[in-house]
């Protein structure tokens, strides 16, 4: 039996769906950290059937948006002296700058510097967002 101990003040980062947990893991840098992190990978869940966890026993900065990006279903509770301060749900973010690229070579944003990336929100279902200027759609899960 698998046990992990559970943390006193940090970051848990629960129902990451199945597999993303080590691109999240490197995506958060947390491969070069000197705090103690912890990645359990095919977890049994009752509701995804299978899904990642990641444990990190330090007070850390996240992009809650950039993770709603990742995996919306991603729940986030922040853990001050041995018990759950707050628990945060994610979902897709409405409007994102800077987040996307827009992969269109067309757009204004891939010839001009310093342009920001916007991208909107346009099919919750599949997770499309759509680029401000070029009307370029892509899927917000190819971070």
């Amino acid at each position: 039996m698998l046990t992990v101990n559970s943390i006193d003040n940090g970051i848990v980062i629960d129902h990451i769906r199945a597999g993303l947990g080590i691109k999240l893991f490197h995506y958060l840098g947390l491969d070069k950290v000197s705090f103690p992190v912890a990645l359990i990978q095919n977890c049994e869940s009752r509701k995804f059937g299978r899904k990642d966890i990641i444990k990190i026993q330090s007070p850390i900065e996240l992009s809650l948006e950039k993770l709603g990006l990742i995996d919306p279903n991603i729940t986030v509770s922040v853990i001050e002296n041995g018990g759950t301060a707050r628990k945060l749900k994610l979902s897709l973010p409405r409007r994102v700058e800077d987040v996307i690229r827009c992969k269109n070579p067309r757009c204004v944003t891939a010839a001009e510097r310093g342009i920001p990336h916007i991208f909107t929100l346009v099919d919750v279902a599949r997770a499309l967002y759509q680029c401000e200027y070029c009307e370029e759609l892509q899927s917000g899960l190819e971070l």
